[in-house]
Formats: C-alpha cells, structure tokens, sequence
C-alpha cells in the first residue's frame, strides 16, 4: 500500500489557521491546474459548506481532463439539498429558521444552514461528526461503485465489517443477526454530476455525529403532505453513525485512495483563503450563498389543502383552529407566487389573496402580509398563523 505521506501528523495538527504555513493559495491553484499532476488529494480546513462545494465545483471544472481527484471535507451543521429539489418539501424550514435565532431541537450548533449544491440526489444532514468525500475522474471511466468501495474498504479497515455498498450505490450497515427482521442502516448517501469530459461522485460517510438523534426533525417538512411538484424527492433510511474518528477515516481513506490510483500528488490542505481566489471560485460561493440560487431554482410546485384532479392524494386533517371550509391553493414558479385561491367558507379573501401574488415564498411572512392588507379578523389570522407553521417566518 501506498504510504501516508506524512498525512497522520498533518491531520493532527492543532494550528489556528485553516490551511498548511506552507502550502499557499497560488499553490492550489497552481497544483489544481497542473497538467502533469495526475493524482491530485486535497483536504478542507474550512467548516463552510458553501466554501467547500465551491472549492469542490473548482476541481470539478479545472483539474485536467486525464486526472483524478480526492476532496475531503467537514461542513458545520447544515441541511444541503438536491440540485433539483424542493426545500418546502425536504426541510422543515421552521425549525431550521428558528434554529438561526437559538440552538434548539438538540442541535449543537447556532444555527443550521440551508445549502443547494449543484449536483443531483437527496437532501443530506452535515455536520462536524460526518465527512464528505468527492473523487473527479474522467468521464469516460466513471463508475457509480468503484470510488463507495474504496470508502467501505477504509470503514472495514477500521472495524467496520458490517460496511457494504446496496443497489442504491449507498453505503450501509447490514443488518445484525437477529431472531427478528431488521434494516439495513445508512451510513453514506452519494450524488453525481457528470460532464462531457469530467465527472463527479461526491458522498457522505457518518462517523460520530452529536445529532444522529434530531436529523430526522430537519428532513420532516409540515408542508410536504399538501405539495405536489416536479422536483426530485428524497428517500429515507434509517441512519447510524459508524463510531470511527474523522481523523482515522480521512487518513484512512486517503491511503485507499492512493493504492487504488499510484502516483498520487502530496494531499494539500485548503480553506477560505482558497475561496478568496480565482474569481472563478469567488463568483461560485456567492452564487451558492445567495437566497435566488437556494429558493428560486425550485422546480414549479402546486398547494392544495384538499384533494385536486392532478393530486388527488388524501391530506391530513387540518386544524380545527382554521375556519370551517377553509381552503387554499397556489402555485409557485421559481419560487414565487403565481396563482393562488384562498377561500373561507363561501367569501373569498381577496385582498389577501391579491397581496400574496408574485411574492417570493422565501421572503413571505403570511402573518404580515395578512395584516398590511387589512384583513384583521379572527380566522384570517389563524390561516395566516397555520400558513406561517408550515412555510417558517423569514428571518429578520
């Protein structure tokens, strides 16, 4: 096997900046784009995920054509969503709004970010107990599997013999032997994002999260049952952590990584300053961070609080807070407004209704909206009140 390259002792380094004293910008950019540097490893100091995903996308796009890449990182608490999916339908955007004013719901953290990256697949949970690992290879050699098994073969390394890839190209615990039946238990999820001559696996592997008990509260959204839309949903699994170190995992991995591809380049560290420069990295992180590409890249959506001819699908039971007959429907484009019906009973709202066209849903605070147009009675407030419930209040 490949030897570690010094890796342990720079993993174990307890410095205050975010990159190696060494190693400076211009060098990444310089071994990124080095046409003679066919095996490339880098590892993040940074826990931004927007700043990850945008050094990631920089790899994606810059590394030579011919090369292959290893990108670990860790991200701060944050819910990162699909390229193509709906955050009213995958996040409870309630409590992670709440969670930006107190660290609530057991998270250990301020706040909990919302994140859209650029690749496809299912909403995911970060945080600094769980290490995200990318591999770039060309296309023409691209395997769904290859670069998981490389990642189960370092967990089994570690004591981890239960670690297999499923069907769904995930990484899973299998199940113990039981008298009973039981599942298999998620431990990574993976997406892709291929080109025409580069292409990308990025996934997650979950070590030792403090949250493992609350995630499933962030990936509840109250909205979802009343939503029909064209975005790619996810699909939930049981979870575990699988009890390994990051920093034995990230040592671990990469020597796997260079038995499988020899030759590999010394890893780099990298962090913020890297995301300072090129331009080509700073334009992608205030792209990612920007509330346009986090909300309104949604794919259209419909709300219906009772059954319609394209989703007829049975609801839950609304509150009886709500006035009698009370119905809502509306659709939204890119995230906004663009029809809506909101009726109680046999008046319809329309002043209400009318103040909530074209409003981006992101920055609607139904309450609000409610009391500028004048509608003050007791039961426009609790719609606007259960609207707020199920969309979360915009932060201030």
């Amino acid at each position: 096997m490949a030897p570690s390259r010094g890796l342990k002792s720079l993993l174990g380094q307890r410095i205050p900046t975010l990159y190696r004293p060494q190693r400076t910008y211009s060098s990444f950019t310089h071994a990124a784009t080095n046409p003679d540097a066919k095996t490339q490893i880098y590892i993040s100091r940074s826990l931004d995920p927007y700043i990850n995903l945008s050094i990631e996308h920089y790899l994606l796009q810059k590394t030579p054509a011919d090369s292959t890449v290893l990108f670990l990182y860790k991200n701060k608490p944050c819910v990162v969503i699909g390229r193509n999916q709906n955050p009213w339908v995958e996040v409870n955007l309630p409590l992670l709004r709440a969670s930006k004013r107190t660290a609530g719901a057991g998270i250990e953290a301020d706040h909990v970010s919302l994140v859209r990256r650029r690749s496809g697949g299912g909403t995911v949970f970060h945080d600094e107990g769980n290490v995200n690992y990318s591999v770039i290879v060309p296309t023409a050699v691209f395997n769904r599997d290859r670069h998981a098994e490389m990642v189960v073969r370092a967990l089994k390394r570690l004591g981890v013999e239960r670690a297999m890839v499923n069907v769904r190209h995930d990484i899973v615990l299998a199940p113990e032997k039981t008298e009973g039946p039981s599942l298999p238990l998620k431990v990574s999820g993976s997406a892709y994002k291929l080109t025409r001559l580069r292409s990308m696996h990025h996934g997650t592997c979950l070590l030792s999260s403090p949250n493992i008990g609350s995630i499933s509260r962030y990936l509840r959204s109250p909205a979802k049952p009343f939503i029909k839309g064209r975005g790619v949903d996810s699909v939930s699994s049981p979870i575990s952590n699988t009890n390994v170190s990051v920093d034995d995992f990230q040592q671990t991995v990469v020597e796997e990584f260079q038995d499988l591809y020899h030759n590999a380049e010394e890893p780099i560290t990298v962090g913020e300053r890297e995301a300072e420069v090129p331009e080509k990295i700073a334009k992608g992180l205030r792209e990612l961070r920007s509330l346009e590409w986090i909300y309104l890249q949604t794919p259209q959506f419909a709300f219906s609080t009772g059954e319609t001819e394209d989703d007829p699908r049975e609801r839950p039971p609304l509150p009886d807070t709500l006035p009698h007959d009370f119905h809502c429907n509306f659709t939204a484009r890119y995230g906004k407004i663009t029809e809506i019906d909101l009726k109680y009973g046999d008046q319809s709202e329309q002043p209400f209704a009318s103040a909530l066209l074209d409003r981006k849903l992101h920055e609607t605070d139904w309450d609000a909206v409610r009391q500028s147009c004048g509608s003050l009675s007791t039961e426009s407030k609790a719609v606007s009140s259960w609207m707020n419930s199920l969309f979360g209040v915009p932060s201030p």
